[in-house]
């Protein structure tokens, strides 16, 4: 209430105060909205305009909501206005003189400023946008229980849920239907709609939070579509920030500090991450961010918290979000040469923080190119007809939606079955053979048991079962195992350190090389023999137990005789079967002899008993 008191003669000099005793105060909040990029006029930057809340309208919508606001349009004094000081009438020798009967020349002169006003919105009522039109009114995030969807939800919508959930061919299906313009990358379709679906959040009884987002990182050449992976998730999920790693620096993905206009205090400002909370947030070019940004993220991709401590602002805010970067290797190509990690300008920590990573590799394959070719020709000529969904985009919406609300709890079963793939995953990385981008740590454990729910919650499942296990190890497995297969020098490299140029050529002409993809085979099929020799010879209760070196040899030749055409051949594979054999002696330590050497005979060939077979 606001009451008036006279002082002077006459009615003079009113003033009126505020009586706090008589006044009803209601809760307030000012939210500054933001165009959305489908409604931004050609060639305009995003406009905002301040929209005033009050009592039961606040808190109702979070930074990075899409609403509709109703109310009125109201005008408002422009206090930063005030702040500014007023401009004094400069007095000058014109000025002098008889400017007594003049009185005050303008109310500038005293430094009193003049009141501006500006426009803003007084909300009255609020509704989420994504809420009523992208999921078909079923909010993923909300605690909902099954009636309660089922009223929020039409019979004929519900009716379509379950017809889906029935699809034996679920997983391909719904891989397809979101990327019906993007041929082959079938591992990163599955990957994508696995981090849509995510795991399951847990809390410890000690109070700390085990994420169930996922996060994912696509590496390749450039024109492999990495960019088109992450511009059609920022159009498809209802709660989505799309940004580039080298426009954004540690305050704008994370928070920032800065001073209120009005109150000229330190408020908080939401960078990418805090608006993507309960969503997605893709950052492409996510290579050319710098190191000291990078770092600020590592908080938020596994505590998925932001802690910032500015200019007296202390404060934890959540950043419960997905995160989906897409990067390019060093140079431009990947080399297939070098590890991942020498590939792309990512430290250690932030790449055991990504759950997936796949690599897309520009090769040239006749079949690959025509397929890529003919779908390209086809969209740019056909492009509605050319687009094949087995489901619409509002379906698959509403179907993710309906999905998250299960929670789907680990069996005794499956249980046991990732603790021996986690052993395995261990003893390979131990292994001098091993072809891991990375060290196996327990982050890829936790991989595997979101990967896991995140197929159940797939399939509407309440329970993990063995099945989804296999699938999510085998999707990890794609991501861990390296992409670079260099050819393998058979030969040993010359001791002589210094040599001409010309010696050099001859001999790397004559030295002999095979695949990666033929040493493994031919090497697995090895210690495979040796392995079954091995049981063989323990049932019989024999004293030898191994093979010799020759008569190895001689049963991968034996094996293999269909495909040697003549004796040279033979000769030439005899040859190569040896110096495998060598190789895996001395320099990969999977093979060890025993006996032989100096009578000429051939030695006896054990499998290390902590190698297991690929």
């Amino acid at each position: 209430a606001v009451v008036s008191t006279q002082s002077g003669h006459y009615g003079r000099g009113i003033k009126f105060m505020l009586d706090i005793n008589q006044s009803k105060f209601v809760d307030f909040q000012k939210v500054r909205i933001q165009e959305t990029q489908s409604e931004l006029p050609r060639g305009s930057i995003p406009r905002c305009v301040e929209v005033i809340l009050r009592a039961e309208a606040v808190e109702s919508c979070q930074a990075g909501d899409k609403v509709d606001f109703t109310g009125t349009l109201i005008v408002v004094p422009d206090v930063n206005s005030l702040a500014t000081p007023g401009v004094r009438q400069e007095r000058g020798p014109s000025n002098r003189g008889d400017n007594a009967a003049s009185g005050v020349v303008g109310l500038k002169a005293l430094g009193v400023r003049d009141l501006s006003y500006r426009m803003a919105f007084l909300g009255c009522g609020v509704e989420n946008t994504v809420q009523t039109e992208m999921t078909g009114g079923i909010d993923p995030n909300s605690e909902l229980t099954e009636e309660d969807v089922r009223a929020q939800v039409s019979e004929r919508d519900l009716l379509r849920i379950y017809e889906m959930s029935k699809d034996r061919n679920i997983y391909g299906n719904l891989a397809t239907s979101m990327f019906p313009t993007i041929h082959g990358s079938d591992e990163i379709k599955k990957g994508v709609l696995l981090m849509l679906f995510g795991g399951v959040a847990k809390k410890t009884i000690e109070g700390t939070s085990l994420r169930g987002d996922i996060n994912l990182c696509i590496v390749g050449d450039p024109s492999t579509a990495k960019s088109q992976f992450l511009k059609q998730i920022s159009e498809f999920s209802p709660r989505c920030i799309y940004t580039s790693g080298k426009a954004s620096t540690a305050a704008g993905l994370t928070a920032a500090v800065v001073r209120d206009e009005e109150s000229q205090e330190f408020v908080i400002e939401a960078g990418a991450l805090l608006l993507a909370d309960n969503g997605i947030c893709c950052i492409d070019e996510f290579d050319k961010m710098d190191v000291r940004d990078q770092v600020a993220i590592h908080e938020a991709m596994e505590q998925q918290t932001i802690s910032i401590t500015k200019a007296g602002v202390k404060a934890v805010l959540n950043a419960r979000t997905s995160i989906l970067a897409a990067a390019n290797p060093i140079g431009g190509r990947y080399d297939r040469s070098k590890s991942l990690q020498q590939n792309i300008q990512l430290s250690a920590p932030i790449m055991s923080r990504f759950d997936l990573f796949f690599v897309l590799v520009d090769e040239c394959n006749e079949v690959t190119d025509y397929a890529i070719a003919r779908r390209i020709v086809d969209l740019h000529t056909r492009q509605q007809e050319s687009v094949e969904r087995e489901y619409t985009m509002e379906e698959i919406r509403r179907y993710i939606a309906f999905a998250k609300k299960f929670k789907p709890r680990i069996t005794k079963e499956s249980q046991e079955f990732m603790v021996e793939e986690y052993k395995k995953l261990r003893q390979r990385d131990a292994n001098a053979m091993s072809k891991a981008s990375w060290r196996i740590t327990v982050r890829q454990l936790e991989s595997l048991i979101r990967l896991s729910e995140a197929m159940a919650k797939m399939v509407c499942e309440d329970e993990v079962l063995v099945g989804h296990v296999k699938e999510a190890f085998r999707l990890l497995s794609k991501s861990i195992i390296r992409v670079e297969t260099p050819d393998i020098n058979l030969e040993d490299e010359p001791e002589v350190p210094e040599q001409t140029d010309d010696a050099m050529d001859g001999e790397e002409g004559e030295q002999l090389r095979i695949t990666f993809e033929d040493y493994r085979k031919i090497s697995n099929m090895l210690i495979q023999r040796m392995r079954d020799f091995e049981d063989q010879e323990k049932n019989k209760d024999s004293e030898e137990g191994a093979l010799k070196k020759k008569e190895l040899v001689d049963w991968y030749i034996s094996q293999v005789e269909e495909e040697i055409e003549g004796e040279q051949e033979m000769i030439a594979r005899m040859n190569v079967t040896e110096k495998v054999i060598e190789r895996l002696v001395k320099v990969d330590n999977v093979l060890l002899e025993i006996g032989g050497g100096e009578k000429g005979e051939s030695p006896y060939l054990v499998v290390h008993p902590n190698y297991i077979v690929d």
